[in-house]
């Protein structure tokens, strides 16, 4: 730590011409990330996993710009489109791509050879080649961020049944889609997506998002009835203590860590039938990302009669709401990278719904900036981004 804080000084002392100021410049946001990381490590090191004692936060990569990113499936990662949505980052304001590695059925994206990881795992091949993968996002100077779908997971859950929750009568429980979960008190399954997590870090991964780090919707409904392992824990506690415990283990590894989480917590007390506290994990990462689709919210949410028509009020109403959740966090306050939608909802029926296009994802944004909201990430599905968007 010493030699470092000397690198530190040295390089503030640093002072010459344009090119000695250029590399000085460069040397201190090196130093500031790798001290960054050493304190992380060494503060998270010595802690004990506690929800109700979050660590003192420190970015680990202080220096990275606003983040404005888009939602990549393995598919396209590993397939022709990936040209396309390259283009896309080249041409415009984005700069960030944010890539299936866990998928939401569970399969690893990629062929690993890790032992770890094919133990408990199942890769497919759908990115092929991900070093090739990861030269081609440096060499478009993209910021590489992976997705983890962490507890539903029907792979892991068939392949051990023990970490997942049962039916009386011993079968897999499922949800009305047919998914399946693993279950959030369970360590080992804690461990195995860190495990995935390390990887990609490994590959050269910039931040690990975390996606369903929740108990099935609903639960609370049939809690009492499933058969699994739990302990005395609240779920909400359970949920992020998971989240403080990746993040302390992936320290080391100078990666932001990121959770997606549905966009509504941010304006309802703790949603503790499916574990979700915003603000417990709010405070427990680096990024949060809440899911603000105006598809998502109801008639009669901020105000509007149909909030998918109306995504500038929609959008306003949810970060207000997301403000007042997280500005009493104080020094705990993490980046906020909210998804927002560039997707039509149909299924809403007709008159209740907008057809998405460069008005209605230049309504969000414009809601953001008013909101000093820099940072966001768009989702479609399918990866067919609206062209001609103003993404400043």
């Amino acid at each position: 730590m010493n030699m470092i804080w000397a690198m530190m000084l040295i390089a503030l002392g640093m002072s010459g011409n344009g090119e000695q100021t250029a590399n000085t410049s460069s040397v201190k946001d090196t130093i500031a990330t790798t001290l960054g990381s050493v304190m992380i490590q060494a503060q998270h090191s010595s802690m004990k996993v506690d929800a109700s004692n979050p660590p003192v936060k420190l970015d680990p990569q202080p220096t990275t710009p606003a983040i404005k990113g888009i939602y990549v499936t393995a598919y396209s990662a590993g397939g022709s489109r990936m040209n396309q949505l390259l283009d896309l980052i080249d041409k415009t304001e984005l700069n960030a791509m944010v890539i299936d590695i866990k998928d939401d059925a569970g399969y690893i994206t990629y062929p690993t050879t890790s032992p770890e990881l094919l133990k408990l795992g199942k890769p497919q091949k759908f990115i092929r080649d991900i070093s090739g993968l990861m030269d081609r996002l440096q060499k478009h100077k993209v910021y590489p961020i992976a997705r983890i779908v962490v507890f539903k997971d029907t792979v892991l859950a068939n392949k051990n049944p023990e970490m997942s929750f049962r039916n009386p009568d011993g079968s897999i429980w499922k949800n009305g889609k047919g998914d399946e979960f693993v279950n959030p008190y369970n360590k080992e399954v804690w461990d195995y997506n860190i495990a995935i997590a390390k990887e990609a870090a490994q590959l050269g991964f910039k931040e690990i998002q975390f996606d369903y780090v929740r108990f099935p919707e609903g639960f609370e409904k049939r809690a009492d009835k499933l058969k699994y392992t739990k302990s005395e824990q609240s779920r909400s506690d359970a949920v992020a203590e998971f989240v403080q415990y990746a993040r302390k283990q992936l320290a080391p590894m100078g990666v932001r860590v990121s959770v997606d989480i549905f966009g509504y917590a941010a304006s309802v007390p703790a949603a503790e039938g499916i574990g979700q506290d915003f603000t417990k994990i709010s405070e427990n990462v680096d990024v949060i990302s809440p899911m603000v689709y105006p598809s998502h919210y109801t008639t009669g949410w901020f105000g509007v009669k149909d909030p998918d028509k109306n995504p500038y009020q929609t959008i306003k109403g949810s970060m207000v709401d997301t403000h007042k959740k997280l500005d009493p966090t104080g020094k705990l306050k993490p980046i906020i990278r909210p998804w927002i939608q560039d997707f039509t909802a149909s299924w809403l029926g007709s008159g209740h719904y907008a057809k998405y296009g460069k008005i209605q994802v230049e309504d969000q944004i414009r809601a953001l900036k008013d909101m000093k909201v820099d940072e966001y990430l768009l989702w479609n599905a399918t990866n067919r981004y609206t062209i001609g968007v103003t993404y400043k």
